[in-house]
C-alpha cells in the first residue's frame, strides 16, 4: 500500500537527483499534475556528483521534503542508503523512487512496472515467451530485466561492456526462479558480432548511457536489426526531442519502435501515487510531455535523459 500523505502538515517539496539532470522532463511534468490535483507540492531537479547521494537525500529531509526520484548514476547507491526496500527494488539492488515516512526513507523501484505498462498500453506487445535482446546493465536495465522475467520472457541476453556488471545481471535473473534463461554478452565489437546477439531478438531494449550523446558518431547506425524476429520491437529507456538515434536505426531496419517517454510518464505515474495516495493524472502528464518534445520548451532540447530522471 502506497504511504499517505500525514493530512495538511506533509511535506511539500520533491526532487529528482541525477548527474546530468538539467535536461529532465520530470519537474514540469509532476508539477502540472500536482497543480491540476490540487496537491501542495513542488519538484525540482537537483544535480547531485557522484557520491553526494546521502548528503542530498539528509538535506532534504531537512528541509521537510516527502521524496525524491533517483537517476543515473545513483539507483544501485540508493538502494543502500534505503532503510526498507520494497520487492522490486531489493530484487534489482536499484531504486529510482524515495518516499521520506515517519522518520525512515523507503525505496522503490517504478521502472519495471512503468517499462511493463508502456509494452503493454502503448506497444501491445506481451514479453511471455519472448527473447530479450537487453544492451546494458545498470539500475534501469536491472529493473527492466527483473520485470520481463516476472512477465514470462523466455530468455535475456545481458549485452555489456563490463562483463561483471552483465554477469551480477544474469545472475539476478536467474536467482529469481521464474525460469528465464539469460546469458551475459560482451559488448561486440563488429557487425558479426552484433548479428549474434540480436539475431532472433523479439525485444531489444536500449538502457544504456550511449543513448544520451547528441553529438558525434552514431553508435548505432550500422547495427544489423535485420536478424532479430521479423515482428520484434525495439524500444530505448531514453527520451528527447527528436527522438533516439537508436530507435531511428532500428525504425530504418522495419522494426517497430517504442520511445522512452513513455516509460517516463508510467513510471513517474506509479511514483506520484506512492508520494501522495492519489492517481495520477496519466493524460494530463502526457499532454505536457508531448508539448515538450515537441518543442514546447527549451527543456530537454540539449541531450535526452535516462528514465526515470
Amino acid at each position: 500500500m502506497a504511504p499517505r500523505p500525514e493530512g495538511t502538515r506533509h511535506p511539500r517539496l520533491l526532487a529528482v537527483l541525477g548527474d546530468p539532470v538539467e535536461h529532465s522532463l520530470s519537474p514540469p511534468m509532476h508539477n502540472a499534475a500536482f497543480r491540476a490535483t490540487g496537491l501542495p507540492f513542488t519538484y525540482i531537479a537537483v544535480r547531485v556528483g557522484p557520491g553526494e547521494l546521502r548528503r542530498a537525500v539528509d538535506a532534504l529531509r531537512v528541509l521537510g521534503a516527502r521524496g525524491a526520484n533517483v537517476t543515473v548514476p545513483h539507483k544501485e547507491a540508493a538502494a543502500q542508503l534505503a532503510e526498507w526496500l520494497s520487492a522490486e527494488a531489493r530484487e534489482a539492488g536499484a531504486v529510482n523512487t524515495l518516499v521520506f515516512e515517519e522518520g525512515r526513507v523507503l525505496g522503490y523501484s517504478t521502472d519495471g512496472a512503468g517499462f511493463c505498462r508502456a509494452l503493454d498500453e502503448v506497444a501491445h506487445f506481451d514479453p511471455a515467451g519472448r527473447r530479450v535482446v537487453l544492451l546494458g546493465a545498470g539500475g534501469a536495465a536491472r529493473a527492466v530485466a527483473l520485470a520481463l522475467a516476472a512477465r514470462g520472457a523466455a530468455a535475456v541476453r545481458v549485452v555489456n561492456r563490463t562483463q561483471e556488471r552483465a554477469r551480477a545481471l544474469v545472475e539476478r535473473i536467474l536467482a529469481s526462479g521464474r525460469g528465464t534463461e539469460a546469458r551475459a554478452c560482451p559488448w561486440p565489437q563488429d557487425t558479426p558480432g552484433w548479428e549474434d546477439v540480436l539475431r532472433g531478438g523479439d525485444l531489444v531494449v536500449q538502457a544504456t548511457s550511449l543513448g544520451l550523446a547528441r553529438s558525434g558518431p552514431d553508435p548505432w547506425r550500422d547495427l544489423p536489426f535485420q536478424v532479430t524476429a521479423g515482428t520484434a520491437l525495439a524500444t530505448d529507456l531514453i527520451y528527447g526531442p527528436g527522438g533516439s538515434p537508436f530507435l531511428r536505426a532500428a525504425a530504418r531496419a522495419g522494426l517497430r519502435t517504442l520511445a522512452g517517454d513513455w516509460m517516463l510518464l508510467y513510471q513517474g505515474a506509479e511514483a506520484f501515487r506512492l508520494w501522495t495516495g492519489v492517481e495520477a493524472p496519466v493524460a494530463l502528464m502526457r499532454s505536457v510531455l508531448d508539448r515538450l518534445l515537441k518543442g514546447g520548451s527549451d527543456v530537454g532540447k540539449a541531450h535526452g535523459a535516462h528514465l526515470s530522471g
